[in-house]
C-alpha cells in the first residue's frame, strides 16, 4: 500500500525547534513519503532547526519572516525554480507579546493587538496569496488554532482573538481557492507542551485539567496532529474544505 502522500511536496512554515508542532507534522509527513520544506523565521533560529531538518529528511530548509514581502517573495522565487508544483501548505505560525497574555484582555495595547493578528491571521492570506501560483495541481493549506478562539481561556487573551480571526479567514479564503482545487482548514489542537505554549500561564494547570475532563482522559501529542495534518494534505480529505478540524482528545464537547 503506497504512502498517503509519496511523490507530494509540502512547505511547513514555522517550524521552531523538535518540541514544536510543526516537527510533529514534519514527521508524520516524512513517514508518509511528502518532500518536505521547511521555513523558520530569523538567523537566530537556525541552530535549533538544521539539525532537525536533516532528521527530518528535508528537501530544503529555508528561512522566511512573513511579515517581510520580500522574503516572502524570495520564498517563492526559490522554491518556483525548482520548476515541481507544491501540493500542500502547512501554516504554524503565530505569535503575541508576552504582556499582552499576561494581562487582562481588556489592557491590551493597539500595538499588541495588531502585532498579534499580522503574525498569527494575516501571513496566512499572504503566504496563501503568494503559493498559490505553484499549486497548479490543486491542494491542501493548513493552519493551526486551538479552543481559545471560540471560548474564553485564562490567559490566552488577545490570541484567542487572533485565533477566531484566523478560523473565519479559514472560511473566506476556502471559498477564494475551491474553484483552483485547492482546500483550506484548520486543525484546532489541545494544549500541547510547546515553547510556544509555556508563554501561556498556568499552561501545566490547563494540561492538569484537559486530562481530566476530556472524554479520552489524555492530553493531545504533536504526533496526533501530525497525522490529522497528513489526511487533510491527502487525497482522502478531498472533500473536506472550510473546516476546522478538532484534535483534543474531545475536550471541545465538554460542558460541566
Amino acid at each position: 500500500m503506497p504512502n498517503l502522500l509519496e511523490g507530494k511536496r509540502t512547505v511547513i512554515l514555522g517550524l521552531a525547534n523538535r518540541w514544536s508542532i510543526a516537527a510533529g507534522i514534519a514527521e508524520s509527513f516524512r513517514r508518509e513519503g511528502a518532500e518536505i520544506i521547511l521555513t523558520y523565521q530569523s538567523e537566530r533560529q537556525l541552530k535549533a532547526v538544521e539539525d532537525l531538518a536533516q532528521e527530518l529528511g528535508a528537501a530544503r530548509l529555508l528561512m522566511c519572516d512573513v511579515t517581510k514581502e520580500d522574503e516572502v517573495a524570495k520564498l517563492v522565487e526559490i522554491l518556483a525554480a525548482d520548476g515541481k508544483p507544491i501540493h500542500s501548505v502547512v501554516h504554524s505560525i503565530a505569535f503575541a507579546n508576552r504582556e499582552d497574555l499576561g494581562r487582562p484582555f481588556l489592557e491590551t495595547s493597539r500595538d499588541g493587538f495588531l502585532l498579534a493578528n499580522e503574525v498569527s491571521v494575516y501571513s496566512l492570506v499572504a503566504v496563501t496569496r503568494a503559493l498559490l501560483p505553484l499549486m497548479t495541481e490543486g491542494g491542501s493549506i493548513m493552519t493551526l488554532s486551538y479552543l481559545g478562539a471560540i471560548r474564553p481561556i485564562p490567559n490566552y487573551n488577545v490570541m484567542g482573538v487572533a485565533k477566531a480571526a484566523l478560523e473565519s479567514t479559514v472560511r473566506y479564503l476556502a471559498m477564494d481557492v475551491g474553484k483552483q482545487g485547492i482546500r483550506i482548514n484548520a486543525i484546532s489542537a489541545g494544549p500541547i507542551k510547546t515553547a510556544a505554549a509555556r508563554a501561556i500561564g498556568d499552561i501545566n494547570i490547563i494540561l492538569d485539567h484537559v486530562a481530566q475532563r476530556a472524554p479520552l482522559h489524555r492530553n493531545t501529542t504533536q504526533a496526533e496532529v501530525g497525522d490529522t495534518a497528513a489526511f487533510l494534505a491527502s487525497d482522502l480529505s478531498r472533500g473536506i474544505t472550510g473546516s476546522v478540524i478538532y484534535v483534543d482528545s474531545g475536550f471541545h464537547i465538554v460542558g460541566l
